[in-house]
């Protein structure tokens, strides 16, 4: 009998092991244990192409970029000789997305689920505050992702991954209550499931429930491993809930237990962005971080990232050279993000350097030029890509750099549109930035 997998789509195998271990249920739910299956489906089937080029992008996750653009060209090489026009586009496809070819995996990705909108991997890559859109350079890609997902809707009914990944775009879009209980519902459906928690979360920071999220982590996470590939990033959204309340203490403490390099076991990109990110925040917010802990974290960054690549991963660089007062590396890789941006090879756009110098003048105290950096280019800050909740830290970085410049009116307009956005947040934190 001809194997399917769980969306009714054919698998050209015949092994009835490696149709059952190349299900990508673990992956769509970020779930421990899909690199050991995958595994165990190629052992099964080692001429089946689908489970090398799952296993590909798992090893992307992790940077091991080697690896991933072998498995890739042996998927591409397994498929020609054994596989459907529609394995042959999904293959193509995803080494694409590995091979860090932005534009023309977004195009095959459009055409593939035009063709086969029910292949929930391929969909899943321009998805997520980490997806092909978000770090295309686009200014709309919450919207985009929004109106891809209602694009196929009618084809996942009640399935627990889409309602998860389409209840998150409209969160990010702007419909926070709606997509709030879309997530909410696929969450139900598969509570191991650690997007669905990830994307509940995004929704309570959007519309304030803070002691609501706090909740739910700490309910939540002692059924996911360590291991999990947002385990970290997780609790870091409980640490930002721990700053909304200006309790640094236990923000602190989670950092130590989960986020510091030498605790975590996240991916590379969210090593970073998330020490970089929670220590700069903590740091702007008028607490007092120890200066080894910064020292610790760029040093791992700079051996994870040290040269330029995606936006989002330089200006989390940009943080730990502003924060450490490393001002060579700063202008180092600010000249070539310079470059690029001559060259038309900066998504993003001018926003990147313009971040830069704003963190620069920050850390040297100069609010005013932080002020002058920041303002023109507030708007298409969502050009690097990442969630509203990651770049929210710009904002903030704005906010107190116009109360410490004597601002501010200004700041209290921001403040007042956020707090109208977020009713139950409080804002003692920024009475702490101020002194």
């Amino acid at each position: 009998m001809a194997h399917e997998d769980r969306y009714g789509l054919p698998l050209s195998t015949a092994s009835d092991a490696a149709a059952g271990a190349y299900g990508v249920d673990l992956m769509l739910s970020g779930w421990t244990g899909m690199a050991e299956t995958l595994e165990r489906a190629i052992a099964a089937d080692p001429d089946f192409a689908l489970p090398h080029i799952a296993r590909a992008r798992v090893h992307a996750f992790y940077q091991q970029g080697d690896l991933a653009r072998s498995k890739a060209a042996l998927a591409r090489e397994l498929v020609a000789r054994r596989g459907t026009e529609r394995e042959r586009s999904h293959v193509e496809t995803l080494a694409l997305a590995i091979e860090g070819r932005l534009h023309e995996a977004i195009a095959s990705t459009l055409k593939h689920v035009e063709n086969w909108p029910r292949d929930a991997l391929v969909l899943s890559l321009p998805l997520g505050a980490f997806g092909l859109f978000a770090f295309s350079g686009m200014a709309d890609h919450d919207r985009a992702r929004h109106e891809l997902c209602e694009r196929v809707a009618r084809h996942y009914g009640e399935d627990w991954w889409f309602l998860t990944m389409a209840g998150w775009a409209m969160t990010e879009n702007g419909d926070v209550a709606r997509g709030r209980a879309v997530t909410e519902r696929g969450f139900s459906l598969r509570r191991a499931n650690a997007h669905a928690a990830h994307a509940v979360l995004h929704a309570m920071f959007e519309d304030g429930s803070i002691e609501a999220a706090d909740r739910l982590v700490d309910d939540w996470i002692p059924s996911y491993d360590r291991a999990g590939i947002l385990h970290g990033h997780i609790r870091w959204h409980q640490a930002l809930g721990a700053l909304e309340q200006d309790d640094a203490a236990r923000a602190l403490a989670i950092y130590a237990d989960v986020l510091r390099p030498s605790a975590t076991q996240a991916p590379p990109l969210n090593v970073i962005t998330d020490a970089a990110s929670l220590l700069w925040r903590l740091s702007a917010y008028g607490h007092t971080v120890p200066k080894t802990l910064w020292q610790e974290a760029d040093a791992t960054a700079q051996k994870l990232f040290p040269k330029s690549s995606l936006s989002f991963a330089d200006v989390h660089m940009a943080l730990f050279a502003a924060a450490t007062q490393n001002h060579a590396a700063l202008t180092a890789r600010l000249a070539t993000i310079e470059q690029r941006l001559a060259e038309g090879k900066l998504p993003a756009g001018p926003v990147v350097p313009a971040i830069f110098r704003a963190l620069a003048a920050f850390a040297d105290e100069d609010y005013a030029s932080c002020v002058q950096a920041l303002a023109p280019v507030l708007t298409e800050v969502v050009r690097i890509g990442g969630s509203h909740a990651q770049s929210e830290l710009v904002e903030d970085t704005y906010i107190i750099a116009l109360m410490r410049s004597g601002e501010l009116p200004r700041a209290r307009a921001l403040l007042d549109a956020r707090l109208h956005r977020r009713p139950s947040l409080r804002d003692a934190r920024w009475q702490t930035a101020t002194g």
